[in-house]
């Protein structure tokens, strides 16, 4: 593990309602500068306790460092082998898949699409757009840490949820709209506002590290230049002509330690046709190596590999933010789904509400006929069976859209008229049996929760960073004191000028030729040798630029380490308050089934009653309305206790592991069938399917279209007949 524990020490420092939590420190320890606790080969990590409690071990997930959503790491540089050339050439990613997998065409049957829940939350992770925007961050992140490896500043990578997919709740037709794509809170690593209150501007400032991918620069230059003279002494004209050859080259490169390395290997052939040069044409070479260390400002290892340790930071906050995008997407769906269940039993209800009423409207009829009844209880179940049907139409509505909502969670094309206008039959609903986590003690899911919440992992990978930021802000206040020291030579030849005189003593000049070779060998054998050392020193008079830094990073640092607090309270309340749901949920169920076993069993008598002219239209009616409220009430209650439910879980964060989801599948987009197995479920009853009107004229239409024959394919040819062989005789 990567993070020291000295973070148990800065949590003892802070506030007294952050002292509470000290015992997070040992999860700070084990998560912060590592790998999440679901995506290690390692020791799970155990779940802080506030109050002291053993410590509940958190789910064991062997994934591997980090989630990719194919083969391809862009964390990693493409090599000169085998091509050249690669470094230099634009990658490419391939287009993100638009069409829907065959999963869903198989569920299609006979027009309609019989959906489990297992089914829905499959294909919402293989088809839904708000994971499939997600899984790109974990491809972005990637190039974060490459460019931190290169001594780059990061470009930061989102670690929002992205809330794109509509509905969510088992409420009627609403017009909700999500955040836009990439996610809804600022990147982390990059500078700007963060989430919820935090201010993360000084992400990324300090010294800037040292560019550790080294660059090779050259300049090669051919020149000829006819220079007007003002003495003919130079060349005995008064034109000089000049032609230059200019061959520099230099290496730069800079290492973790704060050190820079330079050096330049210059060479030059120029010929002037001056009476004055030894050498006609001049050859020109030098070479410098100058190596330069940062002694305060800009120093050490910490300071110049610390983005490289943030991007990973990064790298595991975006593969946090993924597996918290799989929570609220499958909760999400899960929502979409007991929504639908609710819509489609509300309609079986309006239509056996619809039933009752016109039937007792039919027998009114019957009376009024023959004299028993009088006009206006007819007119008053005339009325009955309208708002009856008004209701029903509603309900329908409100069934036709449910559908709609859960297609678009679960598909990513519906341009096929097939699919669009199929209805979607629900075939599970949930069971009342009592799950876990009604009885386990609170203490314990809440240190579940704890060890398994994703916004507490980032948030602890958000304060590692912020220790990062202010190592580098705190180094930032130094002057910059740099030691550097350089050796070089310089040399001379070329070709003897014959044109040279001395004129001292009015005699040719004595020039031995010499040829480039010695040339080169003469800047490394001390002929003209060039070495030397020394010290460069930058000191800001009153440094109120990097004074304000530092006093801000620590006040961003402050502020995360308060939002770490307020998770831990939140988690916990949200832990507490979720498990109190569950049971006020299962006593409104059991209250509702019980009102509508009374409310069937009052109207059934009161027909009786009516029957044998004890009782009056108005009462059956009443009745009727009783039933009604009460169908409504369980079909309201079983949905909230299916939702919250759901709610829980993904609070716990046990979604994953309770259901049996492999992140690497989810990351990838592909689940096996076999792998999920979400447990408190049972089949629904075998009752009438319910289609709504429109939805039945396009099954009809698709009924009568006759199925089209293949085209161009031979037809079976009859095999040719065989004599008949001859009885033989017995």
């Amino acid at each position: 593990m990567e993070f020291s524990c000295e973070r148990r020490e800065v949590l003892r420092s802070q506030h007294t309602l952050f002292q509470k939590l000290r015992a997070a420190a040992a999860v700070t320890c084990l998560l912060a500068g590592t790998m999440p606790s679901w995506a290690q080969q390692q020791t799970p990590q155990t779940a802080p306790s506030a109050q002291g409690l053993p410590a509940e071990p958190a789910p064991n997930y062997t994934q591997p460092l980090y989630l990719r959503p194919s083969n391809r790491d862009f964390s990693k540089p493409r090599g000169y082998w085998p091509n050249p050339i690669a470094p230099y050439s634009p990658t490419t990613e391939e287009p993100g898949r638009f069409s829907n997998t065959v999963r869903l065409d198989n569920l299609v049957k006979n027009g309609k699409i019989y959906l489990s829940l297992s089914d829905a939350i499959i294909l919402g992770l293989e088809n839904n757009f708000d994971i499939a925007i997600q899984r790109y961050n974990l491809n972005i992140a990637d190039t974060d840490l490459l460019r931190a490896r290169a001594g780059s500043s990061l470009l930061g990578v989102n670690s929002g949820l992205v809330t794109g997919t509509v509905g969510g709740t088992t409420s009627t037709v609403s017009a909700s709209t999500g955040g836009g794509p990439g996610g809804t809170s600022a990147a982390s690593g990059g500078a700007g506002a963060g989430s919820s209150g935090l201010v993360l501007t000084t992400n990324g400032q300090g010294p800037q590290p040292q560019q550790l991918d080294p660059t090779l620069t050259g300049t090669i230059q051919l020149e000829r230049a006819y220079i007007p003279t003002s003495s003919v002494l130079q060349n005995g004209s008064t034109i000089q002509n000049q032609n230059s050859n200019t061959f520099n080259f230099n290496y730069n490169q800079g290492f973790v330690t704060g050190t820079a390395l330079q050096v330049g290997f210059n060479n030059s052939r120029v010929s002037t046709f001056s009476l004055f040069s030894n050498y006609e044409p001049t050859l020109q070479s030098s070479f410098q190596a100058k190596v330069t260390q940062h002694l305060l400002n800009g120093c050490c290892i910490g300071i110049n590999n610390r983005f490289i340790i943030q991007a990973k930071n990064d790298r595991r906050i975006a593969d946090s933010a993924f597996r918290q995008q799989l929570l609220y997407t499958i909760n999400q769906i899960e929502n979409i789904y007991w929504g639908l269940v609710s819509a489609y039993e509300d309609v079986q209800a309006k239509q056996r509400a619809v039933a009752q009423s016109t039937q007792l409207a039919a027998d009114n009829r019957k009376q009024l006929q023959i004299g028993t009844l009088a006009p206006l209880d007819v007119v008053n179940a005339d009325s009955q069976v309208a708002s009856d049907k008004q209701a029903l139409i509603s309900s329908q509505s409100t069934l036709e859209y449910q559908q709609l909502v859960m297609k678009q969670a679960i598909a990513r094309n519906l341009d096929d008229p097939t699919l669009a206008n199929a209805p979607v039959i629900p075939t599970d609903r949930v069971s009342l049996l009592e799950t876990p986590e009604e009885h386990t003690p609170v203490e314990d899911l809440v240190r579940q929760a704890y060890a398994n919440s994703p916004s507490i992992e980032q948030a602890m990978l958000t304060i590692k960073n912020d220790e990062i930021t202010l190592k580098g802000v705190k180094n930032g206040l130094l002057p910059t004191v740099d030691v550097y020291g350089f050796y070089g030579a310089s040399a001379i030849g070329g070709a003897a000028n014959p044109d040279c005189a001395n004129f001292l003593t009015g005699k040719k000049c004595d020039v031995t030729p010499v040829g480039y070779g010695s040339v080169f060998s003469n800047l490394f054998n001390s002929t003209g040798p060039d070495k030397g050392v020394g010290f460069s020193i930058n000191v800001p008079i009153r440094n109120r630029t990097a004074q304000a830094l530092q006093a801000r990073s620590v006040l961003e640092y402050r502020q995360a380490q308060m939002r770490l607090a307020q998770l831990y309270v939140q988690t916990r309340m949200n832990v507490i308050n979720g498990q109190y749901a569950l049971t006020n949920d299962r006593a409104a169920v059991q209250a509702a089934l019980a009102a509508r076993e009374y409310a069937a069993q009052s109207l059934e008598a009161e027909q009786k009653k009516y029957h044998l002219g004890a009782s009056t239209t108005a009462n059956v009616l009443q009745m009727e309305r009783n039933l009604a409220t009460a169908e409504n009430n369980v079909i309201s209650a079983t949905a909230k206790y299916a939702t919250d439910r759901a709610a829980l879980a993904e609070t716990l964060a046990n979604t994953l592991d309770r259901y049996g989801i492999n992140v690497v599948d989810a990351a990838r987009g592909t689940i096996p069938q076999e792998q999920l197995n979400v447990p408190g479920l049972e089949p629904a009853k075998q009752l009438p399917e319910v289609v709504v009107p429109g939805q039945q004229e396009n099954l009809q239409k698709q009924e009568q279209q006759p199925t089209p024959e293949p085209q161009n394919v031979p037809q079976p040819q009859p095999l040719p007949q065989q004599p008949a062989q001859p009885q033989q005789p017995h």
